[in-house]
């Protein structure tokens, strides 16, 4: 009897560890199975490339098979800051590129898996010299080069996964302009593009046929030199927000402007904002509207705030990185449930992951993830 009772344990013990093993497993394939995908344009000297990564349920990125995907126009192969520099569209079909080094721009197709498939058609001309940034909405594009006698805005028409340029779109910028950021309104009914080397903030009309008619007033000076990356809210496309990166040591700010139906550029409250750190560039709110993350490339750090109802800002704190050293994080990108938002590190060539907890950011233990060979990472896609 006592020997039957001891076997009879022994095989519970062995039903539990057998039970304990599978549910470990069973957490772990949950925690590994592919949630969405992260993309970066690797801005590659030579053939451009595209790092591709699957996003995983624990915040790890895993490179995906045949990643990086060329895109046939060529990168700069050295540090190009802006925001924007790649772009998905509405339906999740494209991704567009800019080739800095080759004055054009790649369209690439995204599978089902998340693969990426071979420009349709081949690069086209960005329609001016070294292409910094993109916006896209709709089937309309634009994009803002940046280079010495060829710096405009210029438009285009997607259609089929190809860019066809839009006549009598182009918008002559002076050299020394050096625009960083042009981007959308959700509505897509305004287009506002940063000059960081003047420090004026362009803004238009975006009329039925897609060109662009300078808003009353514009250009508007910046609140502070050096305007970078931009945001508009995404629960009120009337509010934009603009980061300010060349103040100096701890004087950074953020500004919130008003923008009118025509465009027109009204400071909301005490603007701008103290970010109390070096260097803010990129910006990234959070889909509810709640919080702005502004990415301060010198620190390196991450400045918080709460956006009120009446759009002003308020300083939560900065969230540094666990290893800051040569890590120069550039543009960062939101994932699409809002949980965890992605920053792309050119100095360190890798991406690295946050946490997100309403206005509170928490790095990922598996942060950073190194990017491919070559790479001199802008831009950034996460779906």
């Amino acid at each position: 009897m006592r020997a039957f009772i001891r076997g009879a344990a022994a095989a519970g013990v062995v039903v539990l560890v057998v039970a304990g093993s599978l549910a470990i497993a069973g957490t772990a394939l949950a925690s590994s199975r592919v949630v969405g995908h992260l993309y970066v344009n690797d801005n590659t000297a030579g053939t451009n490339t595209i790092a591709a990564f699957d996003r995983r349920a624990d915040g790890s990125l895993t490179p995906m098979s045949g990643s990086p995907f060329s895109i046939g126009g060529a990168g700069t192969g050295s540090s190009t800051g802006s925001q924007g520099a790649l772009q998905v569209t509405a339906d999740g079909r494209y991704l567009l590129a800019v080739d800095a080094g080759s004055n054009q721009i790649s369209v690439v197709g995204i599978k089902p898996g998340g693969g990426l498939t071979p420009p349709v058609g081949g690069p086209v001309s960005s329609g001016g010299i070294e292409p910094v940034s993109l916006a896209v909405h709709g089937d309309l594009v634009y994009v803002a080069n940046a280079g010495n006698g060829g710096s405009d805005y210029t438009g285009f028409r997607l259609s089929g996964g190809r860019l066809r340029p839009l006549s009598d779109s182009t918008v002559a910028l002076p050299d020394g302009s050096q625009p960083g950021d042009v981007l959308f309104n959700a509505a897509g009914t305004n287009l506002a593009g940063m000059e960081v080397g003047t420090s004026l903030i362009d803004s238009f009309r975006v009329g039925r046929d897609g060109r662009l008619s300078p808003a009353p007033g514009s250009p508007f000076a910046a609140q502070g030199p050096g305007p970078f990356g931009s945001a508009f809210r995404p629960t009120n496309d009337r509010e934009l927000y603009v980061s300010n990166a060349h103040g100096g040591p701890n004087v950074g700010t953020v500004s919130a402007f008003r923008v009118s139906t025509r465009g027109v550029l009204r400071s909301i409250g005490s603007s701008p904002y103290p970010d109390r750190q070096t260097a803010p560039c990129w910006v990234e709110i959070s889909h509810d509207g709640r919080y702005l993350f502004t990415v301060n490339t010198a620190v390196p750090s991450i400045s918080r705030y709460v956006i009120d109802g009446h759009g002003r800002l308020h300083l939560i704190g900065s969230t540094p990185f666990n290893d800051p050293t040569g890590l120069s994080p550039f543009d960062a990108r939101l994932s699409p449930n809002g949980s965890t938002l992605w920053v792309v590190d050119s100095g360190a060539k890798a991406v690295s992951g946050f946490a997100v907890h309403g206005g509170d950011l928490t790095e990922l233990s598996s942060s950073p993830t190194p990017l491919p060979i070559g790479a001199a990472p802008f831009g950034i896609v996460v779906t």
